[in-house]
């Protein structure tokens, strides 16, 4: 196993990363393994003396993520690109789906949520990270069931309930629009194409999701692609590209959010409560319909476990 200690980028460093190619001298990776490294990581072979930062992993039905408590701000608002993505990256370092860092709250808010992608972007609301958060702040002793945090989004609500589920609030939606071939796009904290088929599970989402996501109406910004199946009315299957990660998740809450929701609207069906099997897990969407495309009172529930804790230098 690769030292935990040699992953970060030398805050000093100035020169282009062509020019950054040399081991400190005291970097215990052989010189060998180093030669294999893409020339994009090898930046962040650094002295092992540096900074620790304490971490938690947690996973909300295989959506995992790295969770930092940075309520005294020393680090969510000065961590660079890199050094985030090589966090998360599953072969170089810890490895998850985005970082998430629990910093102090504002405007009555028991804590504001900063959420990273996997590429190390800053990006928007993250469902199954926002039920995440609202774990870890129970276990650090923030709120005891109940809690209200801000996200990129705005405000949300969160609960811890019995046998490691975690609901939260959701945003409103207001508008889907129609898609090629009958597929919806809209937005419920983040992007979503959502596109309707059949036996999903033999679906190669890699090839096809990136392909939506790059494509001409999505390339600049992105959106995350989620294909799902019909199981019957209530019930749908999904799977989901993420933007960002740029691969399939186990898991994307926004992405539950979005499918049921689309379903109820391609089905006009009246169920206000739907339940969404991901490859990582189940969940359950809850909302009250105003009208074809007002959705209100919208909650996401699932699991949200606490897997291991450790340090990353930095």
């Amino acid at each position: 196993m690769l030292p935990a200690s040699c992953f970060l980028p030398p805050a000093s460093c100035l020169l282009p990363p062509a020019s950054c190619l040399l081991l400190p001298a005291n970097c215990q990776l052989p010189p060998a393994l180093v030669a294999g490294f893409p020339v994009a990581l090898r930046i962040f072979l650094i002295p092992v003396d540096m900074a620790q930062i304490p971490f938690y992993k947690y996973h909300g039905a295989g959506n995992d993520f790295i969770m930092i408590d940075d309520r005294e701000g020393r680090w969510g608002d000065q961590v660079s690109e890199a050094w985030v993505a090589l966090a998360c990256h599953r072969r170089f370092s810890v490895g998850a789906d985005g970082m998430i860092f629990l910093q102090k709250g504002q405007e009555g808010a028991d804590f504001f949520m900063k959420y990273y992608n996997s590429d190390g972007r800053t990006s928007t609301f993250c469902g199954n990270g926002g039920r995440c958060i609202v774990a870890f702040a129970a276990f650090l002793g923030i709120h005891q069931s109940r809690c209200r945090f801000l996200g990129t989004d705005g405000w949300h609500e969160g609960a811890v309930l019995d046998n490691e589920l975690v609901e939260i609030s959701m945003k409103d939606v207001d508008m889907l629009q129609e898609a090629t071939g009958g597929d919806l796009v809209l937005h419920t904290g983040s992007p979503h194409y959502i596109s309707f088929r059949e036996a999903i599970g033999h679906l190669d989402v890699f090839k096809e999701g990136r392909a939506i996501r790059t494509s001409p109406p999505f390339a600049a910004e992105g959106i995350n692609v989620n294909f799902v199946e019909t199981i019957h009315p209530g019930e749908i299957r999904i799977r989901t590209y993420e933007r960002g990660v740029e691969d399939e998740t186990l898991a994307c809450g926004t992405g539950v959010v979005a499918a049921a929701i689309a379903s109820a609207y391609r089905t006009n069906h009246p169920i206000s409560s739907w339940e969404v099997h991901a490859m990582g897990g189940d969940l359950m969407v809850s909302f009250n319909r105003l009208g074809p495309e007002e959705f209100r009172d919208v909650w996401l529930t699932g699991p949200a476990v606490q897997v291991f804790r450790g340090e990353i230098p930095y």
